[in-house]
């Protein structure tokens, strides 16, 4: 019996935000004293440029401050994703706005991109120690109208570059009003174009190229990912992850909680965000790399998303119900998968 499997029942009483909070605050304060995590050796990939010593990585939300990097290094992840962060700090939406679904193993979440700011997460990524692979996921603000999005963007770029192995561009919450109109044809054209263009001025202003990953909806119609998959290749970014979470709630009607607004994440988007992920894989033909996440709650759920296409996987709700084992577990099978091929 795994320390996690004791301490989740205590958790699970809480409030599901409060539950979050008291564990990374823990992680922060008492990080320090956690052994780092024992398995077999990692089969190291290259993908986006960067050296990643396995293929799993954490998803962004759980850390959204970058307040626990360093203790969650001890897990185990090949790389950390931390974020989402906007340039203005933001409480987000009104409480209660997460809830556990546990006989589907799944959480809805509102949150509306609740966080500290770029400046505050800057510090906290300066004050880490980790050295390994660290994407920092940017959004909008809340009150920055759409047509004006683009803006925050560029002045998130702008500030986490110096310090990100990669930027992940959040388009696709479903709890920023209108954010994922962004996915359509002409506003990506035009964010992306204006990303790329930044993205080049910093390359050369801090003689390092950064790259740019797109984190797209599983809920896009054939068409649209058809043309997300154009506007990924015409812009040369440098990968998309695939997927954010979920609007449908078919997998979990009836449950308690899930008719409560905000984005399904967990088991019951295990299939659809594997299906986007085998479609990208598809149009992309492998001209840039997919980064798969959502629903991975085994290692038998990391594998299938490699198996669809995707270069790296990422977890996270996983986390919530299974534990910091799960990133083992998931290493083990996706170095399987390596061996194997």
């Amino acid at each position: 019996m795994s320390l996690y499997s004791l301490i989740r029942p205590a958790l699970f009483t809480l409030d599901p935000e409060t539950a979050h909070e008291l564990t990374i605050r823990s992680l922060h304060n008492f990080g320090g004293c956690l052994p780092a995590a024992c398995r077999r050796a990692d089969s190291p990939v290259e993908v986006m440029g960067l050296s990643f010593p396995n293929r799993i990585g954490l998803a962004a939300g759980l850390d959204k401050n970058g307040l626990a990097i360093d203790a969650l290094a001890a897990f185990g992840f090949g790389h950390i994703e931390i974020g989402t962060v906007t340039p203005r700090p933001q409480p987000g939406n009104p409480k209660p706005r997460m809830f556990r679904l546990p006989r589907a193993e799944a959480i809805i979440n509102r949150m509306g991109f609740n966080n500290d700011g770029v400046d505050n997460l800057i510090a906290n990524v300066r004050a880490a120690k980790f050295k390994g692979v660290l994407g920092i996921n940017i959004g909008k603000n809340f009150d920055t109208p759409i047509d004006k999005a683009a803006d925050d963007y560029l002045a998130c770029l702008e500030k986490v570059y110096p310090h990100a192995s990669y930027v992940a561009i959040n388009i696709s919450s479903p709890n920023t009003k209108n954010l994922r109109q962004l996915q359509g044809a002409s506003e990506l054209d035009d964010l992306l174009g204006r990303l790329k263009a930044s993205q080049a001025r910093l390359a050369d202003a801090h003689g390092r190229y950064v790259p740019l990953a797109l984190k797209i909806a599983p809920d896009v119609e054939d068409d649209q990912l058809a043309d997300i998959a154009g506007a990924l290749r015409r812009h040369r970014i440098d990968a998309v992850i695939a997927t954010n979470t979920t609007l449908a709630r078919d997998a979990v009607a009836g449950q308690p909680h899930a008719s409560e607004a905000g984005g399904l994440s967990g088991a019951p988007l295990a299939a659809r965000s594997t299906e986007v992920i085998a479609q990208l894989a598809k149009l992309l033909a492998s001209e840039l790399p997919i980064i798969g996440v959502g629903g991975v709650m085994s290692g038998a759920g990391a594998l299938a998303k490699l198996e669809a296409g995707a270069a790296l996987v990422q977890i996270y709700t996983g986390m919530i119900f299974r534990g910091p084992g799960l990133v083992g577990e998931a290493i083990d099978a996706t170095n399987r998968f390596v061996a194997q091929a």
